[in-house]
């Protein structure tokens, strides 16, 4: 999966500090290192594999084995200030079920991944008629483990229609920030920051973005 010390940064700039986070997929536990370093943020992760979980281990990271696409059933409603879901939405089986389970448990919720209709995307799908495969999507289409990969404007559409509100989103291209109008065309990597609080309609900001 696509993680860089370049999607580190805006996920910590979204974090309040002295917040509690519950980090998903959180590989060695290089997020939540920077998180209490630099936020002072008291974390824990929730990882699959053995030599990942033990890597955290061996850093003080606090840290559980679970199969996302087992949910959140074990943790009880709000108890963290964020659920953090980075460049692993588009692996799970039922990344609706997932992202329901994120707002119930935290307060605020954070979800990064690639945007599938990145301009490169476009043109390696349009002019050369194949699966794209670049730095952001680095696999074959037969050995990826991406199986939801989806759009900047698809996941806005699925925040709208399961009343999600986007607090604040980040849409970056390398360390180059895309203004909004460009964002679906030419961010290569997309962070939202939601909260599921209000459920009569979706409220949308783009400061930071």
């Amino acid at each position: 999966m696509h993680r860089s010390p370049i999607s580190y940064d805006r996920i910590v700039e979204l974090v309040e500090p002295e917040s509690t986070v519950l980090d998903l997929g959180c590989g060695n536990g290089e997020l939540l290192q920077r998180l209490r370093l630099e936020r002072s943020a008291h974390g824990r992760g929730v990882e699959i594999e053995e030599s990942l979980i033990r890597e955290c281990i061996a850093n003080g990271i606090s840290v559980f084995q679970g199969n996302l696409d087992e949910g959140l059933q074990d943790y009880e409603s709000q108890t963290y200030d964020y659920v953090i879901l980075n460049q692993t939405l588009q692996v799970v089986h039922q990344p609706i079920v997932l992202l329901r389970e994120m707002i119930r448990v935290g307060r605020r919720v954070i979800v990064g991944f690639p945007n599938f209709a990145f301009v490169q995307n476009r043109m390696q799908l349009t002019v050369g008629g194949r699966m794209p495969k670049n730095s952001t999507l680095p696999y074959e289409w037969y050995d990826t483990p991406n199986i939801h990969l989806c759009t900047y404007r698809d996941f806005h559409q699925l925040c709208r229609r399961e009343h999600i509100v986007v607090l604040r989103q980040i849409c970056m291209n390398g360390r180059w920030r895309i203004p909004a109008g460009l964002r679906n065309l030419l961010a290569v990597d997309v962070y939202f920051l939601l909260s599921g609080r209000h459920t009569n309609g979706i409220t949308t900001t783009t400061t930071g973005g």
